[in-house]
């Protein structure tokens, strides 16, 4: 189809299934969702190059193609490999992508935590049939269930918590930041917390950068075993899902130890980070800066939440 300006795109907002990119038609004009390992693609029709996908014509006529992956290495999950730029479920509550070797994954079903509240005295999650994520249900419990339930909002005498004014009367809680899932380059960390209109425990997630994967050892001084908090030498930005930072930071990382110990993030803060993608989508994420790293034996193990491309596993290996 030829492009037609101005652009029309449909009012009704993109639904595209889990883990699938939303990508520009030929004409610049629309999202559509991107074309997966296999399927049937065109110039309307892209491939999902965020995973290494595109067009290949050569073997379908009449305009269309099929969308294949740049080679790269493959991927071994549980014994089962699979191609470069594939996405599979091994659970119906996991959808991944093998990406040059890496394996990728996003939950299916919300991981929600739920605190008792007045509405909801005895919440339980309950696994329903024929379906694959659990869910909540709230069950109507005695007055003792109701004291539970009161005992995560402030005690005002003269005033008792009503469900529309649960924010006021919430006692906020809310845990430390986990550890980065990455040892160096982009990874993630959570925390849980009730800080909401609801008053309801929920999972946040933040980025987070320990060090550049080839960032330059530094020379530890004499007497000295490691190098803490270097900064790089010139201001960098920060890359995600093939978006990158608006502007440019030169943040502290974590630097190495000579003696065996690890240098691991001791004080931190968070910070709005704005990513502008190619096709011009631009978006906020909360990210770690690191004030202060500590040495120290307790050394994390490998619990990257992607396998590292720079860490290949032997078939079987699997923790």
């Amino acid at each position: 189809q030829a492009c037609t300006f101005p652009c029309q795109c449909p009012s009704q907002p993109l639904q595209c299934p889990a883990g699938t990119s939303h990508v520009l038609d030929a004409c610049g004009c629309c999202k559509v969702c991107a074309r997966q390992l296999g399927e049937l693609c065109s110039l309307h029709r892209p491939c999902d190059h965020h995973k290494g996908l595109y067009c290949d014509f050569s073997k379908i006529h009449r305009g269309s193609g099929i969308c294949l992956a740049h080679e790269g290495a493959t991927c071994d999950l549980l014994g089962k490999i699979y191609l470069n730029g594939e996405s599979f479920q091994p659970t119906c509550k996991l959808q991944c992508i093998c990406l040059d070797g890496a394996v990728g994954c996003i939950p299916l079903c919300s991981d929600d935590l739920r605190l008792p509240s007045p509405d909801c005295p005895h919440p339980r999650r309950v696994r329903v049939h024929n379906k694959c994520c659990e869910e909540w249900v709230c069950e109507e419990g005695s007055d003792n269930d109701l004291g539970t339930a009161m005992a995560v909002f402030r005690e005002d005498p003269a005033q008792k918590p009503e469900l529309n004014n649960l924010q006021e009367n919430c006692l906020v809680q809310t845990t430390a930041w986990s550890a980065c899932s990455r040892s160096c380059g982009m990874g993630i960390s959570t925390r849980v917390t009730n800080d909401n209109p609801q008053c309801r425990l929920e999972k946040e997630t933040r980025l987070c950068m320990v060090r550049p994967c080839d960032f330059p050892k530094e020379k530890t001084k004499k007497g000295k075993k490691c190098v803490r908090t270097p900064r790089p030498r010139q201001s960098l930005h920060f890359e995600f899902s093939g978006c990158t930072s608006t502007r440019s930071y030169r943040p502290r990382f974590c630097g190495s130890c000579s003696d065996g110990r690890c240098c691991t993030p001791d004080l931190t803060s968070t910070a709005d980070v704005e990513f502008r993608c190619p096709e011009g989508d631009s978006f906020r994420r909360k990210m770690m800066f690191i004030k202060v790293c500590s040495c120290h034996y307790d050394c994390p193990r490998d619990n990257d939440i992607f396998l590292a491309t720079y860490h290949r596993r032997m078939i079987g290996d699997h923790v």
